[in-house]
């Protein structure tokens, strides 16, 4: 964006023109990022190996039709998101989210973030223990059982080592927490890491601000939606701070950036719990910094 190559409120279609199919030529960069283009994830089934084939799976995002009409409701997308994103980075940049994440920020910030982890770090990694029951979706609907509730909703069959090798950028991340608070302290200070300035204050503004606000289709919450972020307000997880945004990962992970007071914190762990946003353990450390200040 602050290269002026991408525009929020340009069609995704006239970056990706296989897009346009299923009567998806209207819907927006804005709309995708902010979780309201109607593909939270695929109804019918197929193989959960299909998520490693990252043209197989645009492919079939580009031919899919909505499962609610784009731009009325929010509806979380936890793995098609980062396909949706990705395609369209690269539309713009060429380069995959990965490669760029460690060219432009990783390396030169000395920050431990990757998306397709090489072999040369997995020993550092920890494995998930899995949460010890479902998570509480609520009245379950056609959006959530297509994001969460299908066996194929997420990649599997190919092993751990193969899902972390793979980009997804939506969904295996490995970070250490303090290299994502060192981010958002950038995204909470003006844009400021080690004294560069990594994104300009009018951006940040710009992706932080609210698309839509409402009951998301997926989500059992209302949720406020910038474009990629979440918002504090209304759910105040992160904070008593109403332009506070970041991010919630199901099992308990977060990142948060505040502008008002110039506090960014994030929470990893290995042990999942079953919340989907607004882990005790996080939500206890974040009322701990506040109460500090």
């Amino acid at each position: 964006m602050d290269s002026g190559r991408l525009d929020y409120g340009q069609t995704v279609a006239s970056l990706w023109p296989e897009f346009a199919q299923g009567a998806k030529g209207e819907i927006t960069v804005e709309q995708v990022m902010s979780h309201q283009a109607g593909l939270s994830g695929f109804p019918d089934p197929m193989e959960p190996s299909l998520w490693f084939d990252w043209d197989a799976i645009c492919a079939k995002l580009a031919a899919m039709a909505p499962l609610w009409p784009p731009g009325t409701a929010s509806g979380y997308h936890p793995v098609t998101f980062g396909y949706l994103a990705g395609e369209i980075f690269r539309s713009v940049d060429g380069r995959t989210m990965g490669v760029a994440l460690r060219q432009d920020l990783a390396v030169p910030f000395d920050l431990d973030l990757w998306i397709g982890l090489p072999d040369s770090e997995h020993g550092r990694t920890a494995d998930m223990q899995r949460p010890s029951g479902p998570a509480k979706f609520g009245e379950v609907n056609a959006a959530t059982r297509a994001a969460f509730l299908t066996p194929w909703s997420s990649a599997g069959g190919r092993g751990q080592a193969e899902w972390r090798r793979t980009e997804i950028p939506s969904a295996n991340g490995h970070a250490t927490a303090l290299a994502l608070a060192r981010l958002f302290g950038a995204l909470a200070n003006d844009g400021w890491l080690d004294g560069e300035v990594i994104l300009s204050p009018a951006l940040i503004a710009e992706a932080s601000r609210e698309r839509i606000r409402g009951q998301d289709l997926v989500l059992p919450f209302e949720v406020s939606w910038g474009a990629g972020f979440m918002r504090n307000a209304p759910v105040k997880v992160w904070g008593p701070g109403e332009q506070t945004f970041g991010h919630a990962g199901w099992g308990g992970s977060c990142v948060f950036a505040d502008s008002e007071t110039g506090l960014a914190g994030a929470y990893v762990m290995n042990r999942q719990s079953t919340d989907l946003i607004g882990d005790h353990r996080a939500r206890a450390l974040i009322e701990a910094a506040y109460g500090s200040l």
